[in-house]
C-alpha cells in the first residue's frame, strides 16, 4: 500500500447488475482503458476483476463482477458467489441496470438482495442512447420506489455519455485513504489471468452463439523469454467432440484466427511481442474439475 498523502481517497466500488447489463464496458469507460472483456453473449465476466480508476486525488477500486442470475450448474453457483463476494468491503454498491431491458425478475432479486445492506447505493442506468426518453423517467421512478439508491444516473457506457460525471460522484463519495495501487497500474489481474481473459474473448466474438456456454480457457505454460518477448501455451476447454470443430473451423482457420487476434491484443496489453499457442482439449467434466476453478479465477463451490 503507499504512503498516505494528504487529502488522497480511494475507496472501493462494487459494480452489481445481471448479466449483459454493460456492467464491463461501465469499468473500462471508468478506468480509460480496457480491463475487463466484453461480448454480446450474456455471462461474459466470470470472475470478481477490479479495474483501478483514477479521478483527482481520489482512485477508485471497481469490482467488475458476474452478472447476477438464478443459477443451475457449480459453475454458475461459483459465479454469482464470486459476484456476491465482490461486494463484501465495498463503500459504495452501484446497480447497473440495462435501461432497453428494463426491470425484470433478476433485478427485483438483486433489489431485494442489497436493499437492507449498510453500504451506500446508487443506480445506473444504462444504454441510454438506445432507450426511449419517456421509459426512462418511468424506470427511475420504479428504480427509487424499490430502492430509494442516493442518486440514479443515466448513462451510455458505450458511446462515454454520462460516463465522466458518474465517476466524479463516484470520487465524491470515497473515503480518505491512501491509495492502494501505483497510478499506472490499471487493473489486479495477473498476465496470465488477462491472457485467458483475452483468448475466451475471442472464442466468443468469433463464434458467437456456435459456441456454448460451457467452455474455458486456462494456461498451460508462461514463459519469460530472453529476447523480452513472452511464450503463452494456453489450453481451451470444451464438454464436446462437436465443439471442437467449431472452434478448429476449416484446416484449422478458426483456431488460428482466434489466436491471431488474440496475440495481436495481448501484445498492445502486456507492450511486448507475444507468441501464443492454442490448442483444444474435449473433457466432459471439465466443470467438476478443481483446478480449473482455481485458474481461471473462482472459488469451488458445493
Amino acid at each position: 500500500m503507499n504512503e498516505t498523502i494528504s487529502g488522497q481517497k480511494c475507496g472501493l466500488v462494487a459494480v452489481l447488475g445481471a448479466p449483459n447489463a454493460g456492467k464491463s464496458t461501465l469499468v473500462n469507460a471508468l478506468v480509460g482503458q480496457k480491463v475487463a472483456i466484453v461480448s454480446p453473449k450474456a455471462q461474459t465476466t466470470r470472475t470478481r476483476l477490479m479495474g483501478v480508476a483514477i479521478a483527482g486525488d481520489t482512485q477508485l477500486l471497481l469490482v467488475d463482477t458476474p452478472g447476477i442470475f438464478a443459477p443451475r450448474r457449480r459453475l454458475d453457483r461459483a459465479m454469482v458467489a464470486a459476484a456476491w463476494g465482490g461486494t463484501q468491503d465495498a463503500d459504495l454498491i452501484a446497480l447497473v441496470i440495462d435501461a432497453k431491458t428494463g426491470i425484470s425478475s433478476k433485478i427485483d432479486a438483486l433489489i431485494d438482495g442489497i436493499k437492507d445492506r449498510p453500504e451506500r447505493k446508487i443506480v445506473i442506468l444504462n444504454k441510454v442512447d438506445i432507450t426511449a426518453k419517456e421509459k426512462l423517467f418511468e424506470l427511475a421512478t420504479k428504480v427509487q420506489d424499490a430502492l430509494a439508491p442516493e442518486e440514479i444516473f443515466m448513462i451510455s457506457a458505450t458511446t462515454g455519455d454520462g460516463v465522466a460525471g458518474l465517476k466524479a460522484a463516484l470520487a465524491g463519495r470515497m473515503p480518505e485513504s491512501p491509495w492502494h495501487f501505483p497510478e499506472d497500474q490499471v487493473s489486479d489481474a495477473t498476465d496470465r489471468m488477462l491472457a485467458c481473459e483475452v483468448t475466451r474473448e475471442q472464442l466468443y466474438l468469433q463464434l458467437h452463439a456456435e459456441l456454448p456456454y460451457d467452455s474455458a480457457v486456462e494456461i498451460e505454460k508462461y514463459e519469460e523469454r530472453k529476447d523480452g518477448s513472452v511464450a503463452i501455451h494456453q489450453q481451451i476447454l470444451i464438454a464436446r467432440d462437436s465443439q471442437k470443430a467449431i472452434i478448429l473451423g476449416k484446416r484449422g482457420a478458426r483456431l488460428k484466427e482466434i489466436g491471431s487476434k488474440a496475440r495481436e491484443e495481448l501484445a498492445g496489453l502486456l507492450g511486448r511481442k507475444v507468441h501464443l499457442f492454442l490448442h483444444v482439449k474435449v473433457n466432459p467434466k471439465w466443470e467438476e474439475d478443481r483446478g480449473v476453478y482455481r485458474d481461471i479465477g473462482l472459488d469451488w463451490v458445493e
